[in-house]
């Protein structure tokens, strides 16, 4: 569907302000789980390349928003202090839980980058272009993490749940705030 004079226009600006600010949100999840499990494990070195993946996406949208004059999300603090707090607990119940974590993150994601290419259309190639490359990748960091075992953590749908839930407030308020 292309976009025509008249239609309503995507606020990019929101959707470039909640992609940088959740895949900065991404990349402290990474850390915060590699903090606490170092680098020598299957799963670490996993998270490891996932981690490299989300800095190489949130460089973009931090160029992006340098480009096109977008502000970032006034909640970036929080962010980065949660999501580190996120992915060292998640770590230290065990590779199962972090990798839960992931899945949980990435299933939010993907329905999020989702909803933003159907509002896109044609409006914003670039944007457009983006966001559905990393949504690829998003989803092969999900499918990596089932196959890792996620589904084996303890609690695992109630912890993919609580995640998952975090996730859809952080999109919404990254959006406005």
């Amino acid at each position: 569907m292309k976009w025509k004079p008249g239609d309503p226009r995507p606020d990019t600006a929101a959707m470039i302000r909640v992609d940088q600010a959740g895949e900065y949100g991404a990349t402290r999840i990474y850390g915060g789980q590699l903090a606490v499990m170092g680098d020598r494990s299957d799963a670490a070195r996993a998270i490891a390349g996932m981690a490299n993946q989300e800095e190489r996406h949130r460089r973009f949208f931090d160029a992006l928003m340098i480009d096109r004059g977008v502000r970032p999300t006034a909640l970036q603090p929080l962010w980065k202090v949660g999501g580190h707090a996120l992915g060292a607990v998640t770590a230290a119940i065990g590779p199962a839980a972090a990798m839960a974590c992931t899945v949980a993150v990435e299933t939010e994601i993907d329905r999020h980058y989702a909803d933003q290419l159907a509002q896109l259309s044609d409006a914003d190639p670039v944007l457009a272009d983006a966001v559905r490359d990393f949504q690829a990748e998003e989803l092969e960091h999900r499918d990596a993490a089932l196959a890792a075992g996620a589904e084996t953590a303890i609690a695992y749908p109630l912890l993919s749940g609580a995640i998952r839930l975090v996730c859809r407030a952080a999109i919404q308020l990254s959006k406005r705030i």
